[in-house]
């Protein structure tokens, strides 16, 4: 049986790679769930899967030295997959503090104690692997001649966000250059699936729609996002980490381009077409719930990565087409509204209205 530690696995990303992999390997794997539980982290995420014995819950920040070091002394951990990290642009501007702790000092202490029980005299021990999940958005904003971000692109953050996670990046690069350590980084565009917390663009809009509120849509609309079904991104972590090259870096895309204001249409009329015409929010989910608000500080104008390397090397590429893959989220979150309603109560409310209310 091959052990992972997984950090952030209850978060939205990190739930649905642990559920794809218990369901994929089963016994043959065991996942030891570290997360911190902070807004974000969800353990109802896991629900189905909480009681295998195979699977472990530690609450923990992956600033704990000592607990992370426990983690290790008390199992043979084989890999590591490190999503834990503050992750929302907004969030960032307002407390980048946070950011820097949890996304930079947190992944130093990730590599540190990995490399302390990995590492013998003459290298490290076998089949030990480490994988930084990163963002698309370390490369910062294409310019207008540029058609896409590949993986030899400069990092040029624009946010706190994304500067923590090019200095996290930059960090690895570092131990994998100077130490030697066996790890790889991926790049990810934006996620969408179950699961993801309402202060995203996709879940916003849907709860938004759903409860007949104006949907915030940031300066005119026209900034442009990849977009990658959830469940592909954990496989391509998978695949990465079973077949790639030690050392590299790897963007993973979803060749699904859309402005924002394209989403947040495609959202109403996929509802629209989804719902019942007896239900009884129907008919007040049109475009005239669409209310713009003052732009982002910094806001990137387009994103978009090339996974050609991953698709050649690897055998990756996006299998899920946003048209079906937005059904499927729509459908899901329309199947868990209690689990969107116990999330967007207490402080999301008080978050979301300091962040819309006063633009």
């Amino acid at each position: 049986m091959r052990t992972y530690l997984v950090t952030g696995g209850a978060g939205f990303i990190g739930s649905n790679y642990i559920q794809y992999m218990l369901h994929k390997y089963k016994e043959k794997v065991k996942i030891i769930n570290v997360d911190a539980l902070t807004y974000a982290g969800n353990l109802e995420n896991l629900k189905s899967i909480e009681n295998s014995p195979n699977y472990e819950f530690i609450k923990a920040e992956v600033l704990d030295r000592e607990r992370i070091t426990k983690i290790f002394e008390e199992n043979d951990i084989d890999r590591v997959v490190h999503f834990a990290a503050e992750s929302h642009v907004d969030r960032s501007i307002k407390n980048p503090e946070v950011f820097a702790n949890t996304n930079i000092l947190g992944t130093l202490n990730m590599l540190d104690v990995a490399k302390k029980f990995w590492e013998t005299e003459d290298g490290y021990k076998e089949d030990k692997k480490y994988l930084q999940v990163s963002t698309d958005e370390v490369y910062g904003s294409l310019l207008e001649d540029e058609t896409y971000f590949y993986e030899r692109s400069p990092l040029e953050p624009h946010s706190p966000y994304s500067a923590s996670k090019a200095s996290a990046d930059m960090l690895v690069k570092s131990y994998i250059d100077t130490y030697h350590f066996p790890a790889y980084i991926t790049r990810c565009s934006n996620n969408y699936g179950p699961y993801q917390f309402p202060e995203k663009l996709i879940p916003l809009v849907i709860h938004n729609a759903l409860n007949g509120k104006s949907i915030p849509v940031y300066g005119d609309g026209l900034n442009v996002r990849d977009w990658l079904y959830v469940m592909d991104h954990a496989k391509a972590i998978d695949m990465v980490m079973e077949k790639g090259r030690l050392g590299e870096a790897y963007n993973i895309g979803g060749h699904n381009e859309k402005t924002n204001i394209e989403i947040v249409k495609i959202i109403i009329e996929t509802l629209r077409d989804l719902l019942p015409d007896s239900h009884p929010k129907k008919a007040s989910i049109n475009e005239s719930l669409i209310t713009y608000v003052g732009d982002r500080k910094g806001h990137d104008k387009r994103y978009a990565i090339a996974p050609d390397k991953i698709k050649k090397e690897i055998g990756w590429y996006p299998e899920t087409m946003f048209k079906d893959g937005i059904k499927l989220t729509i459908q899901w979150y329309l199947n868990n509204l209690d689990w969107m309603e116990r999330l967007t109560s207490g402080d999301y409310q008080k978050y979301y209205e300091d962040m819309y209310h006063n633009r």
